[in-house]
């Protein structure tokens, strides 16, 4: 057979099985998300609360001190947990502490299409803070926007449920977090509970946190907002998990952790210096480098682990010898080349 019939037979094939392999994936997500055979939650009857029932009845006191005014009160369908909507001063609400950073820019578009609609109609979440204040944990923006808005009050459903400060960050669809947004904000919450529960283990918080590796990227962002974290991701990922010691001894762990991650960083920046004065110039590099360096790139979790790959420990130590090492010479154009074809693909 002739060779060029041959690599139009391998494409044929190769296309055939990722179209096979899309297919199932989209049957796995249409089943996931198959409505529920089992009923939960609340009957209609059972939603509508008095303002003066017990649950909100001091809650509802707290919004008049504030100088805002309950609305009307229900339990939530799926938990039964109380409820108040209020209408609040701005003055009274501040975000977490532990937030993302306010982007200027979300907040001068989403004042624009508040103005356009003529309508403030998605009500912030806002819980007990501090010293008794009220807090947002998911409604940073939208606050600011109702600022520049000059607004007199905001709504706002407000919980019982102090806890729910912690826990928001997946519900959160206000905008959507990039891995700097989401690791700022883990490694604020994750400071802010240490600080209260000194005595709480790191896996205690594992489904607040999301991912380990989001702590460790967290601290170095504070220290870096440039470095390119979504890198190192695919290496953190195989090797970052959360830590059975308090989270003050953790985070003090990690705070090690990062600082080693900043020095093969400084090493790679060097690598790709190197690149570049030999004439490679891709967006790519540094993606390229780094997944040359990774002491786990080859390797295949099976079905269900959760051991890492490597000890974190011993991964970075072996990763940051492999950047020392590196060979700028040895590198092709059609290494890159092959580097941008996967990262296109997965875009």
């Amino acid at each position: 057979m002739a060779p060029a019939k041959k690599s139009a037979k391998k494409k044929a094939a190769k296309k055939k099985a990722a179209k096979k392999k899309t297919s199932r994936r989209k049957s796995a997500a249409a089943k996931n998300l198959a409505p529920s055979k089992a009923k939960r939650g609340l009957e209609a009857g059972e939603v509508a609360l008095a303002l003066d029932d017990a649950s909100v009845s001091a809650l509802a006191n707290e919004v008049r001190d504030a100088g805002g005014h309950p609305i009307s009160a229900y339990r939530e369908p799926l938990s039964g947990r109380p409820i108040l909507l209020a209408s609040l001063p701005l003055a009274a609400v501040e975000p977490t502490p532990f937030q993302r950073d306010l982007s200027p820019t979300h907040v001068k578009k989403l004042a624009t299409k508040i103005e356009e609609s003529g309508s403030f109609l998605d009500p912030l979440i806002v819980v007990r803070g501090a010293q008794g204040g009220l807090w947002t944990p998911n409604g940073r923006h939208r606050l600011a926007a109702a600022k520049v808005l000059g607004l007199k009050q905001i709504t706002a459903l407000i919980s019982p449920d102090e806890e729910l400060s912690f826990k928001i960050l997946a519900l959160n669809t206000e905008k959507a977090h990039n891995l700097k947004d989401r690791s700022l904000e883990v490694i604020r919450m994750a400071r802010a509970l240490a600080d209260a529960r000194p005595r709480a283990k790191e896996t205690d918080f594992s489904n607040e946190f999301e991912a380990a590796e989001l702590l460790t990227l967290g601290i170095v962002y504070e220290r870096h907002g440039r470095f390119a974290g979504a890198a190192f991701n695919p290496f953190l990922k195989k090797v970052d998990r959360f830590s059975t010691k308090t989270l003050k001894k953790s985070l003090a762990e990690r705070e090690g952790y990062a600082s080693r991650l900043e020095e093969i960083n400084g090493e790679v920046g060097r690598i790709i210096e190197g690149l570049q004065a030999r004439g490679f110039k891709s967006p790519y590099l540094r993606t390229y480098v780094v997944a040359r360096i990774n002491p786990v790139r080859f390797h295949r979790a099976k079905k269900g682990e959760t051991k890492p790959a490597m000890p974190i420990a011993g991964a970075l130590t072996r990763m940051a010898a492999a950047a020392k090492k590196f060979d700028v010479d040895s590198v092709k154009q059609g290494d890159l080349a092959l580097v941008a074809a996967v990262a296109s693909s997965t875009d």
